[in-house]
């Protein structure tokens, strides 16, 4: 294609992305109380509200974006991702909205309900038994097929301006400006890529904000690891079982020097904390919500415990309808090992009592800020 025509589709491919946007509103912060803890309050910043379901359709337009105006995409180019799902769904929005043909390389697990949203928007699914198999099967097929591999893990923390310019933490200091804490007194949130992350922690210092940045993380992950020992070639055989957040291996847009602390939850309580908080929200939330809210509730309890009340806004990830065979299913949950009906009741004791769980307590790990001390 000539420069100047390859020009002229660059830019209308960014003005259809922008158009996009600006026919969205922002995403809703909605506060739940929290009766066991006086004088704290927890916000979740509905991220399940974008077009296609989840916080990942911020990453894949900052991710269509900074392809773009690298020059890495033109007419005609496939697009491939290496993703557990979410992020591949959105993306798949972004290259329909564009005329591209995308294809996603996923964990062969992924949910049901993640394959056919993808192919809803016209991507195709490409599964691998071997989770870790992800990153080089997405660039053999890119490379076969002429076209770009996105690569979120490396990408996702420097695509995004973290500055400003609407981003997910200036939104959520615009819309806490009224509230009775509006300086959040923490902001917690999941890693997947770790580009989310990345973003809060770095426009909270550029801001220099009192907020303190909690990194919640999966069961089967190398992150919280990664925070404590600084280790780059950590790496775990399996993969997450908490879809769209934790990783088997430390990811490049992973900053752990923007965190203040970190919890790794086990996916048991991740998911009991998933199944409380929709009841009580009256909708069902996924299962990286639960591991935000265990976070979260570990955050509320420093504040307790230091005498101290305020706010904690954490994310609600993306919709639970998009596990009602797995998560939402207590056949599924039963058979993997991970009914969690009791833990459950726990969650909700502790959310309206404030009195935690023995067993929760015992088997988390906390780090930074969130330590115990000695």
């Amino acid at each position: 294609m000539p420069l100047p025509a390859r020009r002229a589709w660059v830019h209308e491919a960014i003005r259809r992305i922008e158009a996009d946007y600006q026919r969205s509103a922002d995403t809703h912060l909605i506060p739940v109380s929290l009766p066991g803890f006086a004088g704290i309050t927890l916000y979740l910043k509905d991220e399940s509200s974008h077009p296609t379901g989840s916080l990942k359709h911020r990453l894949a337009r900052s991710l269509f974006l900074f392809a773009l105006c690298n020059g890495w995409l033109h007419a005609g180019s496939t697009v491939v991702e290496a993703s557990s799902g979410s992020t591949a769904v959105s993306e798949a929005y972004f290259a329909r909205l564009l005329g591209l043909p995308f294809i996603a390389v996923m964990p062969r697990h992924t949910s049901p309900q993640k394959i056919a949203a993808i192919q809803f928007h016209g991507g195709q699914c490409h599964l691998v038994d071997d989770p870790r198999a992800i990153y080089s099967e997405s660039a053999r097929l890119a490379q076969e097929r002429g076209g770009h591999f996105m690569d979120q893990f490396t990408y996702a923390e420097r695509a995004t301006d973290w500055r400003a310019n609407n981003n997910i933490a200036e939104s959520i200091y615009t819309q806490m400006r009224r509230e009775p804490h509006a300086c959040p007194a923490w902001i917690v949130a999941s890693a997947g890529t770790g580009g989310t992350l990345a973003t809060i922690g770095r426009y909270v210092q550029h801001c220099r904000h009192a907020t303190r940045v909690c990194g919640a993380d999966a069961e089967r992950s190398v992150f919280f690891d990664h925070y404590l020992s600084g280790d780059a070639t950590l790496t775990r055989a399996e993969g997450s079982r908490i879809e769209g957040i934790g990783r088997p291996r430390v990811e490049a847009s992973f900053v752990p020097g923007v965190l203040d602390a970190m919890v790794q939850v086990p996916d048991l309580w991740s998911l009991a904390a998933m199944h409380a908080l929709s009841v009580r929200l009256g909708r069902r939330v996924g299962g990286s919500t639960g591991t935000n809210l265990i976070a979260a509730l570990a955050c509320a309890q420093a504040l307790r415990a230091a005498g101290e009340q305020g706010a904690i806004v954490t994310l609600l990830c993306d919709r639970g309808e998009l596990y009602a065979h797995s998560y939402h299913d207590q056949a599924w949950l039963a058979a993997n090992g991970l009914a969690c009906g009791d833990e459950a009741r726990a969650v909700d004791e502790l959310i309206e009592h404030g009195r935690w769980p023995q067993a929760l307590q015992h088997s988390w790990r906390l780090a930074g800020e969130l330590a115990p001390a000695g």
